[in-house]
């Protein structure tokens, strides 16, 4: 790792010059070990921060200037001022950034000018949340150079903004609140209406977590989401005719779904019960993983998979195979998709002895069934963004 940061300087020194005081700043990926798409669902989920990260080395500017790179597009070079209103531009990996820093602002936060280069070991559009590192990457970067803090809940909903307003993408406030508030060796269970957090340890000794990307981003996942959203709030003015309290999928038992069969269509059913049950076998997974309970909870995740795949239709072949081939190797917990679906990764719950021989596996059977060689890693729960130096 000193390599990667001793090279990220040196890039930095060679883009925006050398002096000044050089700070770094560390903001990792995540992974949601269960409860998808419960969050906009005022639902809970469960996720950890991992490893992989984005680094960012940066220097304070006096003029209120902002400039930009990352090692990605090593040509390109981005520039807006803090003192004029800042828009939606080109190119648009620096709209991240711009949302934020424009957040900030309208927060009534003291912001200064920047140069920063972002470096990356985190794969982007992998499903683990290469934006949301980003955005919060930044804002920690800018408060640390403006000389001011902000509580991580506030900093997480700003972010969520910025990706709202500026890169039009209307996610939940899961990815920013883990990559915000995570906390070495434990997952968070979130409850997506109120923001609370309940740290669950996961300790490395016992459990380690293995995402296997595949490699793949099936092209209607962009208006499928938007679709599975509609689908909800279908069924949540269905239940409101009877049950005045429901405000959103979170307040519908699974009793009221199962009563409800025959009555909605088949499709917004399905949807709802995928959503509820989700809910539960979150709250249960996060109970059993505290209590070492790891086959129960691998159980549930691959439940939520099925669920997934059956009643919410958002996973893939390529998914459901990567989830059958992990549950063949001796020592897997669970496993399951994770992320919005339609390509992206899988996550699995696994004894550290056992973790060569599942991405051994993995790396040899995928590409002998899709042609396409996966990215696998290990893992453990790390904490949120911070400033190293």
């Amino acid at each position: 790792m000193s390599d990667i940061i001793n090279a990220l300087k040196q890039s930095f020194q060679d883009r925006f010059g050398s002096g000044g005081r050089i700070h770094l700043v560390r903001a990792p990926g995540r992974v949601n070990l269960i409860g998808e798409h419960t969050d906009y669902n005022d639902g809970f989920v469960f996720p950890m921060a991992i490893e992989p990260e984005i680094l960012i080395v940066c220097r304070a500017r006096q003029d209120g200037m902002i400039r930009l790179g990352t090692t990605l597009y090593p040509d390109e070079t981005v520039e807006f001022s803090v003192q004029k209103e800042i828009v939606v531009d080109q190119p648009k990996w620096a709209n991240y950034m711009r949302g934020v820093a424009a957040g900030l602002i309208a927060a009534g936060l003291p912001v200064c000018g920047m140069d920063a280069l972002f470096g990356n070991t985190l794969p982007s559009g992998g499903g683990l949340s290469s934006s949301a590192a980003l955005e919060v990457g930044t804002a920690t970067a800018i408060l640390m150079l403006s000389g001011d803090k902000l509580d991580p809940s506030r900093l997480a909903l700003i972010c969520q903004k910025a990706e709202h307003e500026y890169a039009n993408m209307p996610c939940g406030i899961m990815d920013q609140t883990i990559v915000a508030s995570g906390r070495a060796g434990h997952a968070i269970l979130l409850d997506c209406r109120d923001l609370t957090k309940h740290f669950v340890p996961i300790d490395a000794k016992e459990l380690r977590v293995v995402i296997c990307n595949t490699m793949v981003k099936h092209e209607l996942s962009d208006g499928a989401y938007a679709q599975r959203r509609k689908q909800c709030e279908e069924g949540v003015a269905y239940f409101q005719k009877f049950l005045p309290q429901v405000k959103a999928l979170r307040d519908v038992t699974l009793h009221d779904v199962l009563e409800a069969k025959g009555k909605l269509s088949d499709v917004i059913f399905r949807r709802c019960r995928h959503v509820v049950g989700e809910n539960d076998r979150t709250q249960r997974a996060a109970q059993l993983l505290a209590d070492r309970q790891y086959e129960s909870a691998g159980e549930l995740m691959v439940q939520s998979h099925n669920s997934l795949r059956d009643d919410y239709e958002v996973s893939c072949p390529e998914l459901d195979f990567l989830v059958e081939e992990a549950m063949k190797v001796k020592g897997v917990y669970g496993a399951r998709m994770t992320g919005g679906g339609f390509g992206g990764c899988i996550v699995a719950l696994v004894q550290p002895r056992s973790v060569a021989a599942l991405t051994d596996h993995l790396m040899e059977q995928y590409p002998r069934r899709f042609k396409i060689k996966p990215v696998v890693f290990s893992t453990t729960a790390t904490a949120g963004a911070s400033v190293v130096e």
